[in-house]
């Protein structure tokens, strides 16, 4: 047990102890001089940190939904706060010119005493933290009369975008960047135990095939490398589906320039199932 435990420890530390900086985001700063402000949105069973836009309706809504933060304060020991040190999400958004919205993962920014390690470790796709964002999602439904969602995950947040697609009816599209989006393959190539307790987007895989999405891979990235995707892809068959390989891009680094380039252009629907892949320029 000990050592199983801390095979998972050592790996998800690579994934989620990436940066050295003592600071949290801070999401006033980011959002400074852009149409989205700070709010804490009232969600069941954890409240959710946002960055929110200023209108009172919004058709359709990209919602950039943040990684799994620092969830390691070592790579042996769970931090305490969750909260990201850097966020491209949250960048993203505020730079985004289309209707956007920023979601961070439970616990993020806001700590009560009902955060526990768990649920940023092996529990960080379960069902709490999903039904979290499943909440928050509602109330930004609620409050700009939003028909359909655009749904944008970085690393971990991709497994949780893709969940919440293959859950909801109101999820027109899925885009992500450096996207854990087969947990169950990442730990077999990291050679870690499972993340028990948590849901894969695998398992909405009917679903998602009728979804379409684009997955921005880092030709540099050793934390989720290319063949996650790749193997998402190969059982998914999703008939609207593209990968994008950024030239350079590690794991949190190179993303911008790609990521205006790509995130509005129309999906290339292939009938046959065929997963498309490019190269961003």
């Amino acid at each position: 047990m000990y050592i199983a435990l801390n095979r998972i420890i050592l790996a998800a530390g690579a994934l989620l102890a990436l940066s050295g900086c003592a600071n949290n985001v801070n999401l006033k700063e980011i959002s400074s001089g852009s149409s989205l402000h700070p709010e804490v949105l009232l969600s069941s069973p954890y409240n959710i940190q946002a960055l929110v836009p200023a209108g009172t309706r919004y058709r359709t809504l990209r919602v950039y939904i943040e990684g799994d933060g620092h969830a390691w304060a070592t790579r042996t020991q769970p931090s305490t706060d969750p909260t990201p040190h850097t966020s491209l999400m949250a960048q993203f958004a505020a730079e985004d010119p289309a209707p956007a919205a920023y979601l961070a993962r439970p616990c993020q920014f806001v700590i009560t005493g009902a955060c526990k390690p768990a649920l940023w470790t092996s529990e960080r796709f379960g069902r709490a933290s999903v039904d979290a964002m499943n909440s928050a999602l509602n109330n930004l439904k609620s409050r700009y009369r939003t028909e359909s969602f655009e749904l944008v995950g970085y690393s971990g947040g991709a497994a949780i975008a893709l969940i919440l697609a293959g859950e909801r009816d109101d999820v027109g599209q899925v885009q992500t960047i450096a996207g854990n989006v087969d947990p169950v393959t990442w730990t077999k190539l990291k050679n870690i135990t499972p993340l028990l307790g948590s849901l894969s987007p695998l398992e909405y895989s009917a679903r998602l095939a009728g979804i379409p999405q684009r997955h921005l891979i880092g030709q540099n990235d050793e934390v989720v490398p290319a063949e996650v995707v790749r193997a998402y892809s190969l059982q998914v068959q999703a008939k609207c589906l593209s990968t994008v390989v950024v030239p350079s891009a590690s794991h949190d680094r190179g993303y911008a320039d790609a990521w205006r380039a790509v995130r509005d252009l129309p999906f290339n629907c292939d009938m046959s199932g065929s997963p498309q892949s490019s190269q961003a320029e």
